[in-house]
């Protein structure tokens, strides 16, 4: 028998890959076989682009049971969002960070956000609104098709 932290683990997974998974395979982008990173609660989805850039996609999930330290806290995760050529990186940032702070969009609370759970619709909706700024936000700007307003008008400087 596993676990509970392991099943934890195991059932986050299933839900992302249930909640976004489809989408981001669609996208080019495939989760890591990487067991050892799910039992601590890390999913990486990748895509090589033609490039050779490489865009990843990782979700960081902090499971909280029920314990004398933690009793009713929720779990929560985070996403982050790396660009990097040749092992080097060349850009990374949160996906609150991303949307928030580079875009200005202010449709969560912070740039330092984390997206809280306590069952299974709660981390189904989490997910899926996760996966709604992954695609819009995400996902073109680890392609390189979308900057933020600030990069935008500093490449436009250098063109000039």
């Amino acid at each position: 028998m596993l676990p509970e932290r392991q099943a934890a683990q195991d059932y986050f997974r299933t839900l992302l890959r249930t909640v976004v998974g489809q989408a981001f395979a669609a996208a080019g982008y495939r989760l890591e076989k990487a067991p050892l990173q799910w039992a601590g609660g890390k999913f990486r989805f990748v895509k090589t682009f033609a490039n050779g850039s490489l865009g990843t996609i990782d979700f960081q999930a902090l499971v909280y049971s029920d314990s004398a330290w933690s009793a009713g806290a929720p779990s929560r995760f985070r996403v982050h969002l790396t660009r990097s050529h040749a092992e080097k990186i060349i850009a990374s940032r949160s996906l609150s960070q991303l949307v928030v702070a580079d875009f200005g969009v202010m449709i969560l609370p912070s740039a330092d956000h984390w997206w809280t759970y306590t069952d299974t619709d709660s981390l189904g909706k989490a997910l899926a609104e996760a996966g709604h700024l992954v695609i819009g936000y995400g996902l073109p700007w680890l392609a390189g098709e979308l900057l933020p307003p600030a990069d935008a008008l500093a490449v436009g400087a250098q063109a000039q």
